[in-house]
């Protein structure tokens, strides 16, 4: 019997040591986002599902699903939230529709340009807005993405911010967006971004609110021959896991993963830094009347602003304190 009993345990321990040696088990993950294929948004994550297929020796496939395949970014969020989704890249503003404190990214002339935008990104004090994530939307944070400044494009003239007064201006349907063109006095009107140029065609919109990137993949200068480069306001994106979903990976998948979404981020955030003098520049090549505007000229709407939204986020002050700090380390 005891002879027995060892040969059993000498099994069982050879079975653990076996199933130890096995490589972990493969997954496959979907990643959504709202992106058209050609964006760079959708290019980076490409990019990811091949470095992660090619890293973890193919036991992990990532499926992306670019375009809102998958829903709306509300609809991918509540996906993520249950697990049905494992990955997104979102912009901050739906973020921000479930933790407040996010909005503080939308703040009007945060950042003066490009530049600054693209170093807050990489900041401690964006890393530790992360922290928030995990309890109040169920979600992972990785690491941030952005696209280029906003600016402000019309069908007729736009000669000073009053000229805003009474247009219809498409926005993205975010609290933080929409407040900031509603003290401008317009109507903000959300629409999806492949709807835009027929609905400035059509005349169903005035004005919209977008990145030069866009402006020229979009072609939207055809049909809202006014532009005025305004630099309002940083437009970040951020690179999700659900928290269901990365509770139940290894440590070591958990590392993959992160490093490599990080790293195709960052390379968006440096992508639409070094091409946004170069976008600017073809702009101005085109048919088109350009004016332009600075903090001072929109004065009034973001003091109405930060009435409101320096009560929503109490991470407005420090994101404000990170800026001064990468000026002064500039200088």
């Amino acid at each position: 019997m005891i002879a027995l009993r060892r040969l059993l345990a000498t099994a069982s321990l050879a079975s653990c040591i076996t199933l130890l040696s096995f490589p972990v088990m493969s997954q496959d993950f979907r990643l959504g986002l709202i992106t058209p294929p050609s964006h760079h948004w959708t290019q980076a994550a490409q990019s990811f599902a091949e470095s992660l297929n090619a890293a973890s020796d193919g036991r992990h496939q990532v499926s992306v699903f670019p375009a809102a395949q998958l829903g709306n970014e509300a609809q991918m969020v509540q996906q993520l939230q249950t697990g049905a989704l494992d990955m997104a890249f979102l912009t901050v503003a739906e973020i921000s529709n479930r933790v407040p404190e996010f909005g503080a990214w939308y703040a009007p002339y945060l950042v003066d340009n490009i530049d600054e935008a693209a170093a807050l990104l990489k900041s401690d004090a964006a890393e530790e807005m992360f922290d928030l994530l995990p309890q109040q939307a169920g979600l992972i944070g990785v690491g941030y993405g952005m696209a280029g400044m906003r600016q402000m494009m019309a069908r007729s003239a736009l000669n000073s911010p009053d000229d805003l007064s009474g247009m219809r201006v498409r926005i993205t349907p975010f609290d933080p967006i929409r407040d900031f063109y509603t003290a401008l006095n317009t109507a903000p009107t959300p629409l999806p971004l492949p709807a835009v140029y027929d609905a400035l065609a059509n005349r169903q919109i005035d004005a919209i609110d977008m990145d030069f990137d866009s402006i020229l993949i979009f072609r939207f200068y055809e049909r809202a021959e006014h532009m005025m480069i305004s630099n309002h306001m940083m437009f970040p994106m951020v690179g999700v896991v659900s928290a269901r979903v990365w509770r139940n990976l290894s440590e070591q998948d958990q590392e993959l993963i992160s490093s490599l979404m990080r790293e195709e981020l960052d390379q968006v955030i440096e992508t639409f830094r070094l091409q946004e003098a170069e976008q600017e520049a073809m702009l101005r090549e085109r048919d088109i009347v350009i004016t332009e505007a600075d903090r001072d000229a929109f004065a009034d709407s973001v003091s109405q602003w930060e009435a409101i939204w320096s009560e929503k986020s109490t991470r407005l002050a420090t994101l404000r304190e990170a800026v001064e700090q990468i000026r002064h380390s500039q200088e």
